[in-house]
Protein backbone atom coordinates (compact mmCIF):
# COMPACT_ATOMS: atom_id res chain seq x y z
CA UNK A 1 0.00 0.00 0.00
CA UNK A 2 1.44 3.29 -1.06
CA UNK A 3 0.10 6.44 0.74
CA UNK A 4 -0.77 7.55 4.41
CA UNK A 5 -3.43 10.05 3.70
CA UNK A 6 -6.59 9.78 4.51
CA UNK A 7 -7.34 6.77 1.56
CA UNK A 8 -4.09 5.42 2.54
CA UNK A 9 -5.01 5.00 6.27
CA UNK A 10 -8.06 4.14 5.93
CA UNK A 11 -7.33 1.01 3.55
CA UNK A 12 -4.88 -0.12 5.41
CA UNK A 13 -7.26 0.19 8.34
CA UNK A 14 -9.97 -2.70 6.42
CA UNK A 15 -6.85 -4.40 5.01
CA UNK A 16 -5.57 -4.84 8.29
CA UNK A 17 -8.94 -5.57 10.22
CA UNK A 18 -9.38 -8.44 7.10
CA UNK A 19 -6.38 -10.08 8.01
CA UNK A 20 -4.40 -9.28 5.02
CA UNK A 21 -0.79 -9.05 5.31
CA UNK A 22 0.21 -5.37 3.98
CA UNK A 23 3.24 -2.94 3.76
CA UNK A 24 2.27 0.68 4.06
CA UNK A 25 4.57 2.84 2.33
CA UNK A 26 4.69 6.47 2.60
CA UNK A 27 7.08 9.60 2.89
CA UNK A 28 4.77 11.09 5.25
CA UNK A 29 1.70 11.19 7.51
CA UNK A 30 -1.78 12.45 6.87
CA UNK A 31 -1.36 13.96 3.25
CA UNK A 32 -2.70 16.86 2.15
CA UNK A 33 -5.28 16.54 5.27
CA UNK A 34 -1.86 17.27 7.52
CA UNK A 35 -1.63 20.22 6.14
CA UNK A 36 -5.25 21.58 6.53
CA UNK A 37 -5.43 24.07 9.79
CA UNK A 38 -8.89 23.02 10.74
CA UNK A 39 -11.35 20.43 9.49
CA UNK A 40 -15.03 21.21 9.86
CA UNK A 41 -17.28 18.71 7.78
CA UNK A 42 -15.75 15.51 8.91
CA UNK A 43 -18.70 13.25 10.40
CA UNK A 44 -17.98 12.62 14.35
CA UNK A 45 -15.87 15.98 14.44
CA UNK A 46 -17.29 19.31 14.74
CA UNK A 47 -13.86 20.55 14.15
CA UNK A 48 -10.72 19.45 14.38
CA UNK A 49 -7.20 19.70 13.03
CA UNK A 50 -6.08 17.73 9.75
CA UNK A 51 -2.70 17.21 11.46
CA UNK A 52 -4.65 15.52 14.76
CA UNK A 53 -7.30 13.61 12.59
CA UNK A 54 -4.03 12.04 10.38
CA UNK A 55 -2.16 11.08 13.81
CA UNK A 56 -5.82 9.85 15.19
CA UNK A 57 -6.07 7.45 11.49
CA UNK A 58 -2.42 6.59 12.36
CA UNK A 59 -2.75 5.26 15.70
CA UNK A 60 -5.80 3.35 15.05
CA UNK A 61 -3.95 1.37 12.16
CA UNK A 62 -1.30 1.09 15.11
CA UNK A 63 -3.60 -0.10 17.58
CA UNK A 64 -4.04 -3.46 15.22
CA UNK A 65 0.10 -3.74 15.25
CA UNK A 66 0.51 -2.27 11.60
CA UNK A 67 3.33 -0.04 11.19
CA UNK A 68 4.52 2.76 8.28
CA UNK A 69 7.62 2.65 6.42
CA UNK A 70 8.39 6.07 6.36
CA UNK A 71 9.89 5.95 2.84
CA UNK A 72 9.48 7.49 -0.53
CA UNK A 73 8.43 5.03 -3.86
CA UNK A 74 10.65 5.35 -6.43
CA UNK A 75 9.04 3.07 -8.97
CA UNK A 76 6.55 0.10 -9.78
CA UNK A 77 6.96 -3.21 -11.89
CA UNK A 78 5.30 -6.04 -12.79
CA UNK A 79 7.26 -9.07 -12.32
CA UNK A 80 4.74 -11.90 -13.65
CA UNK A 81 1.53 -11.92 -11.28
CA UNK A 82 3.04 -9.88 -8.78
CA UNK A 83 4.35 -6.48 -8.10
CA UNK A 84 7.74 -4.94 -6.99
CA UNK A 85 7.46 -1.67 -5.23
CA UNK A 86 10.70 0.05 -4.73
CA UNK A 87 11.86 2.66 -2.78
CA UNK A 88 14.57 5.53 -2.57
CA UNK A 89 16.62 3.48 -0.03
CA UNK A 90 16.42 0.76 -2.16
CA UNK A 91 14.10 -1.35 -0.61
CA UNK A 92 12.14 -3.89 -2.28
CA UNK A 93 8.62 -4.92 -1.62
CA UNK A 94 6.65 -7.87 -3.89
CA UNK A 95 3.37 -8.75 -2.83
CA UNK A 96 0.26 -10.05 -5.02
CA UNK A 97 -2.26 -6.94 -5.07
CA UNK A 98 -1.01 -3.06 -4.89
CA UNK A 99 -3.23 -0.14 -3.08
CA UNK A 100 -1.50 3.65 -4.84
CA UNK A 101 -3.18 6.26 -2.63
CA UNK A 102 -0.66 8.91 -3.21
CA UNK A 103 -2.59 11.69 -3.26
CA UNK A 104 -1.99 15.45 -5.28
CA UNK A 105 -0.22 18.33 -4.40
CA UNK A 106 -1.82 21.59 -5.39
CA UNK A 107 -0.65 23.74 -8.39
CA UNK A 108 0.71 27.47 -6.54
CA UNK A 109 1.09 30.43 -7.82
CA UNK A 110 4.98 30.90 -7.04
CA UNK A 111 4.58 34.56 -5.71
CA UNK A 112 5.91 36.39 -2.35
CA UNK A 113 3.94 35.92 0.86
CA UNK A 114 1.76 32.44 -0.87
CA UNK A 115 3.69 30.17 1.51
CA UNK A 116 4.20 32.80 4.26
CA UNK A 117 0.47 33.02 4.94
CA UNK A 118 -0.74 29.71 3.93
CA UNK A 119 -2.77 28.79 6.72
CA UNK A 120 -3.37 32.40 7.45
CA UNK A 121 -5.33 33.34 4.57
CA UNK A 122 -4.03 31.53 2.08
CA UNK A 123 -6.29 28.41 0.75
CA UNK A 124 -6.40 25.69 -1.83
CA UNK A 125 -10.22 24.55 -0.58
CA UNK A 126 -13.27 27.01 -0.18
CA UNK A 127 -15.07 23.54 0.58
CA UNK A 128 -13.13 23.38 3.62
CA UNK A 129 -12.12 26.48 4.72
CA UNK A 130 -14.66 28.60 3.46
CA UNK A 131 -17.14 29.72 6.50
CA UNK A 132 -13.87 30.87 8.00
CA UNK A 133 -14.05 33.83 6.10
CA UNK A 134 -17.49 35.23 7.03
CA UNK A 135 -18.26 38.52 6.73
CA UNK A 136 -14.49 39.25 4.64
CA UNK A 137 -13.53 40.68 1.41
CA UNK A 138 -11.99 38.02 -0.93
CA UNK A 139 -10.23 36.91 -3.70
CA UNK A 140 -9.76 33.58 -6.17
CA UNK A 141 -7.38 32.66 -8.43
CA UNK A 142 -8.34 30.71 -11.40
CA UNK A 143 -10.73 30.87 -14.14
CA UNK A 144 -11.43 27.59 -15.05
CA UNK A 145 -14.44 25.33 -13.34
CA UNK A 146 -13.25 24.72 -10.10
CA UNK A 147 -12.11 28.59 -9.48
CA UNK A 148 -15.68 29.21 -10.76
CA UNK A 149 -17.46 26.92 -8.41
CA UNK A 150 -15.17 28.11 -5.33
CA UNK A 151 -16.41 31.98 -6.47
CA UNK A 152 -20.22 30.86 -6.15
CA UNK A 153 -19.41 28.82 -2.47
CA UNK A 154 -17.62 31.80 -1.71
CA UNK A 155 -20.87 34.50 -2.00
CA UNK A 156 -22.81 32.36 0.84
CA UNK A 157 -19.81 34.04 3.21
CA UNK A 158 -17.79 36.82 1.95
CA UNK A 159 -18.96 40.13 1.31
CA UNK A 160 -17.49 40.42 -1.75
CA UNK A 161 -15.40 38.19 -3.94
CA UNK A 162 -12.37 38.92 -6.53
CA UNK A 163 -11.74 36.98 -9.08
CA UNK A 164 -8.59 36.85 -10.81
CA UNK A 165 -8.46 35.23 -13.90
CA UNK A 166 -5.09 34.78 -15.59
CA UNK A 167 -6.40 35.22 -19.39
CA UNK A 168 -10.01 34.70 -19.72
CA UNK A 169 -12.46 33.00 -17.64
CA UNK A 170 -13.19 29.51 -19.08
CA UNK A 171 -15.80 28.14 -17.29
CA UNK A 172 -18.89 26.37 -18.39
CA UNK A 173 -21.72 28.97 -19.55
CA UNK A 174 -23.93 28.17 -16.77
CA UNK A 175 -21.19 29.00 -14.10
CA UNK A 176 -20.01 31.98 -16.08
CA UNK A 177 -23.34 33.61 -16.21
CA UNK A 178 -24.25 33.04 -12.25
CA UNK A 179 -20.94 34.55 -11.65
CA UNK A 180 -21.35 37.81 -13.79
CA UNK A 181 -24.52 38.26 -12.56
CA UNK A 182 -24.19 38.03 -8.89
CA UNK A 183 -23.67 41.38 -7.03
CA UNK A 184 -20.81 40.20 -4.81
CA UNK A 185 -18.69 39.22 -7.26
CA UNK A 186 -16.09 41.25 -9.31
CA UNK A 187 -14.30 39.59 -12.33
CA UNK A 188 -10.54 40.56 -12.89
CA UNK A 189 -9.51 39.10 -16.29
CA UNK A 190 -6.34 39.56 -17.74
CA UNK A 191 -4.49 39.74 -14.60
CA UNK A 192 -1.82 38.05 -12.54
CA UNK A 193 -0.96 37.56 -9.05
CA UNK A 194 2.32 39.46 -8.08
CA UNK A 195 2.66 39.31 -4.32
CA UNK A 196 0.34 38.54 -1.09
CA UNK A 197 1.13 40.84 1.60
CA UNK A 198 -0.26 41.10 5.46
CA UNK A 199 1.54 40.99 9.05
CA UNK A 200 -0.07 38.08 11.26
CA UNK A 201 -2.38 36.92 8.51
CA UNK A 202 -3.40 37.85 4.69
CA UNK A 203 -4.52 41.78 4.34
CA UNK A 204 -4.30 42.38 0.63
CA UNK A 205 -3.41 40.82 -2.64
CA UNK A 206 -0.96 42.51 -5.37
CA UNK A 207 -2.27 42.06 -9.49
CA UNK A 208 -0.96 43.42 -12.30
CA UNK A 209 -3.17 43.18 -15.56
CA UNK A 210 -1.63 42.54 -19.19
CA UNK A 211 -1.12 46.31 -19.65
CA UNK A 212 1.06 46.88 -16.47
CA UNK A 213 -1.56 48.43 -14.96
CA UNK A 214 -1.60 47.81 -11.00
CA UNK A 215 -3.92 47.30 -8.52
CA UNK A 216 -4.20 46.25 -4.45
CA UNK A 217 -7.18 44.37 -2.98
CA UNK A 218 -7.69 44.64 0.50
CA UNK A 219 -8.93 40.74 1.32
CA UNK A 220 -8.84 38.88 4.02
CA UNK A 221 -8.14 35.57 2.52
CA UNK A 222 -6.83 34.00 -1.37
CA UNK A 223 -8.17 31.38 -2.44
CA UNK A 224 -5.74 29.81 -5.22
CA UNK A 225 -8.11 27.60 -7.42
CA UNK A 226 -5.53 26.23 -10.50
CA UNK A 227 -5.95 22.95 -10.37
CA UNK A 228 -3.89 19.89 -8.43
CA UNK A 229 -0.91 17.32 -10.13
CA UNK A 230 -1.47 13.72 -9.24
CA UNK A 231 1.38 12.37 -7.41
CA UNK A 232 2.07 9.18 -10.37
CA UNK A 233 5.46 10.01 -11.52
CA UNK A 234 6.88 6.86 -9.82
CA UNK A 235 4.28 4.39 -11.79
CA UNK A 236 5.71 5.34 -15.55
CA UNK A 237 2.59 4.27 -17.45
CA UNK A 238 2.05 1.19 -15.48
CA UNK A 239 -2.00 1.88 -15.38
CA UNK A 240 -4.00 3.87 -17.37
CA UNK A 241 -4.60 7.60 -16.26
CA UNK A 242 -6.66 10.90 -17.87
CA UNK A 243 -5.35 13.70 -19.66
CA UNK A 244 -4.67 15.49 -15.89
CA UNK A 245 -2.77 11.95 -14.98
CA UNK A 246 -5.22 11.15 -12.59
CA UNK A 247 -5.27 7.29 -12.12
CA UNK A 248 -8.86 5.79 -13.71
CA UNK A 249 -10.92 3.36 -12.06
CA UNK A 250 -14.14 1.96 -11.56
CA UNK A 251 -16.60 1.52 -9.04
CA UNK A 252 -14.51 -0.76 -7.01
CA UNK A 253 -11.26 1.04 -7.76
CA UNK A 254 -9.72 -1.03 -9.78
CA UNK A 255 -7.24 0.05 -12.08
CA UNK A 256 -6.44 -1.28 -16.10
CA UNK A 257 -4.30 -3.29 -14.32
CA UNK A 258 -5.42 -6.66 -12.55
CA UNK A 259 -4.27 -6.89 -9.18
CA UNK A 260 -3.65 -2.82 -8.86
CA UNK A 261 -5.97 -0.73 -6.85
CA UNK A 262 -6.31 2.88 -5.82
CA UNK A 263 -8.25 5.33 -4.19
CA UNK A 264 -8.48 9.14 -2.93
CA UNK A 265 -7.21 11.97 -4.84
CA UNK A 266 -4.73 10.02 -6.69
CA UNK A 267 -7.61 9.13 -9.32
CA UNK A 268 -9.95 10.84 -11.62
CA UNK A 269 -12.99 10.01 -8.82
CA UNK A 270 -14.26 14.39 -9.29
CA UNK A 271 -14.56 14.93 -5.24
CA UNK A 272 -11.62 16.11 -3.50
CA UNK A 273 -12.20 15.66 -0.27
CA UNK A 274 -10.90 13.47 3.21
CA UNK A 275 -14.49 11.75 3.49
CA UNK A 276 -14.65 11.01 0.19
CA UNK A 277 -10.97 10.08 0.31
CA UNK A 278 -11.47 7.63 3.15
CA UNK A 279 -14.34 6.15 1.47
CA UNK A 280 -12.62 4.98 -1.69
CA UNK A 281 -9.90 3.51 0.69
CA UNK A 282 -12.17 1.19 2.41
CA UNK A 283 -13.89 0.31 -1.22
CA UNK A 284 -10.48 -0.64 -1.99
CA UNK A 285 -9.37 -2.58 0.64
CA UNK A 286 -12.42 -4.58 0.75
CA UNK A 287 -11.92 -5.76 -2.91
CA UNK A 288 -8.51 -6.33 -2.52
CA UNK A 289 -9.67 -8.96 0.17
CA UNK A 290 -12.17 -10.08 -2.40
CA UNK A 291 -9.61 -10.21 -4.73
CA UNK A 292 -7.00 -11.97 -3.14
CA UNK A 293 -9.48 -14.64 -1.88
CA UNK A 294 -10.76 -15.63 -5.24
CA UNK A 295 -7.40 -15.62 -6.90
CA UNK A 296 -4.86 -18.16 -5.92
Amino acid sequence: MIGAGPAGLTAALYAKRKGLTLAVIADSIGGQMSKTANIENYPGHEIIPGKQLALIMQEQIKQLGQDIVMDRVTGVERIGNRFRTTTATGKHFDSRTLIIATGAHWREIGVPGEKEFKNRGVSYCTTCDGPLFADMDVAVVGGANAAAESVLEMTHYATKVYMIVRSTLKADQILADRIMSSPKVTVLQGYTVEKITGTDFVEAIHIRSKAGEQKTLQVGGVFVEIGQDPNTDFLKGLVKTNDKGEIIIDEYCRTSVQGIYACGDVTDVPQKQVIVAAGEGAKAAMDVYTYLSTHR
